[in-house]
């Protein structure tokens, strides 16, 4: 015999109602995201020259993994767009591309795309200069995964760093901004508004309590002590 497991009509109940203010908290944080959006951006915008940034032709260009140890910052020049499509994985909630320098050798990088410079007719043409990076010491291997991921055309060089090339560049695009910040503020709500509906719920009758308060003992009355 089938059985039918359902939800007691007072947690059916706190849930809607809880939605229903995460609605309109929702509204709030998506009015929030459009007045700040500009200063977020501002914010995560890299300046010529810093890690991230566009590479002018002062910064030295790296030929191999010497060159990336030897050298604070440093930027590579790729063929077209061989530079992300030759494996790619997530590390640490940053994406890294498998980048191969002029050497061959192949390694890690996170890349601000705002910072990366065309100079080709097309994205298939001529060069890409990448960022201002600097190095980064990790142990890759602690995430398999990620190893799994980006490895999964050939093994990368070194995993013992990987190249920084995004700094404080990387940003969500206008509407990934706003679809985060109102998830997370409906997921709040809802956290916060069901447990407190709830207790209100129990504390005036309506409902059952999830988890029923003790009896409060007696108070011994003078009496009582002297019997």
């Amino acid at each position: 015999m089938r059985r039918y497991h359902t939800l007691r009509f007072d947690i059916w109940l706190c849930l809607a109602l809880s939605m229903l203010a995460a609605m309109g908290t929702a509204k709030l944080a998506g009015l929030v995201a459009d007045s700040t959006y500009g200063a977020y951006v501002e914010e995560h915008t890299v300046s010529a020259g810093e890690v991230g940034g566009q590479a002018g032709d002062d910064v030295f260009r790296a030929q191999s993994v010497a060159d990336l140890l030897s050298h604070d910052t440093f930027t590579i020049v790729s063929p077209g767009i061989q530079y992300c499509n030759r494996g790619a994985g997530f590390y640490d909630n940053m994406y890294m591309h498998a980048v191969t320098l002029p050497s061959g050798e192949l390694v890690a990088a996170v890349i601000n795309s705002d910072g990366l410079q065309k100079t080709g007719k097309d994205i298939y043409s001529g060069d890409t200069i990448l960022p201002v990076g600097r190095v980064v010491y990790e142990d890759l291997t602690q995430n398999t995964y990620f190893i799994d991921q980006i490895e999964y055309l050939e093994p990368l060089s070194r995993r013992d760093f990987y190249i920084d090339m995004a700094g404080r560049g990387s940003k969500l695009n206008e509407e990934d901004y706003r679809k985060i910040l109102t998830l997370l503020t409906e997921v709040l709500t809802v956290l916060l508004c069901f447990p407190l509906l709830h207790m209100l719920g129990s504390r005036l009758g309506i409902f059952p309590y999830f988890f029923p308060p003790r009896e409060k003992k007696p108070k011994k009355r003078k009496d009582d002590m002297w019997d």
